[in-house]
């Protein structure tokens, strides 16, 4: 039994898997072998920076097909984590436009510069700090984990999915709606950082762990 943290460069690799080694007996391997990550269990898809580094590395460690492969057969649970959401989507607005895997119909959006709170305050864009979630649908990995809860946050650029069945968790940011969860299948991802996000991100890594889609 193994869990793949898939390394093309990008990420909190080694936090996300110092958190899942917390939380479960596997055997938690930070891999771009494409044998190791085809024989884990299960696989998580992190990211950070820029997304068009990002899909960048994916193709130049030659993952890219890899990640496609995986998410299109639903053969294994996969997570992901952050930029490692955003690039599930169809296209992100940021780096001047990139396309991206195309798992899930959507597009990743930037955060209005002029974003105000309830009290007229404005908000800092990138939204950078704890934030709760509403659990927009049910999902295992929610389980234990009550709706509102807060998680940590560091991003500019946000995912709207077009279709509402993949959203499980939304996130408003000075009035913006943001799809801070979303899934389909054995496929599931969050732009929150669970591995920075205390008791309740250590628990959905642990739902993670035990789902059986």
């Amino acid at each position: 039994m193994t869990i793949a943290v898939i390394d093309y460069g990008m990420g909190n690799l080694h936090s996300v898997a110092k958190a899942l080694e917390h939380v479960t007996h596997e055997h938690v391997v930070v891999t771009r072998d494409p044998r190791r990550i085809r024989g884990a269990t299960r696989m998580v898809l992190p990211g950070q920076g820029a997304i068009r580094d990002c899909m960048g590395e994916l193709e130049r460690t030659e993952l890219k097909g890899l990640v496609l492969e995986l998410l299109h057969s639903q053969a294994k649970p996969l997570l992901g984590v952050c930029v490692g959401q955003q690039m599930l989507l169809d296209h992100s607005e940021e780096n001047n436009g990139i396309d991206c895997l195309g798992f899930l119909p959507g597009r990743v959006r930037r955060f209005n510069d002029d974003l105000r709170d309830t009290n007229g305050e404005r908000l800092k864009v990138p939204h950078m700090g704890w934030n709760q979630v509403a659990q927009h649908h049910e999902h295992p990995l929610w389980a234990g984990i009550k709706d509102g809860a807060r998680f940590y946050f560091v991003h500019s650029y946000y995912v709207d999915a077009e279709d509402d069945d993949t959203v499980y968790g939304t996130t408003d940011y000075g009035g913006t709606q943001a799809h801070v969860a979303v899934g389909q299948g054995c496929v599931f991802a969050v732009q929150f950082h669970p591995e920075k996000s205390a008791s309740d991100g250590l628990r959905l890594l642990e739902n993670f762990v035990n789902w059986v889609p």
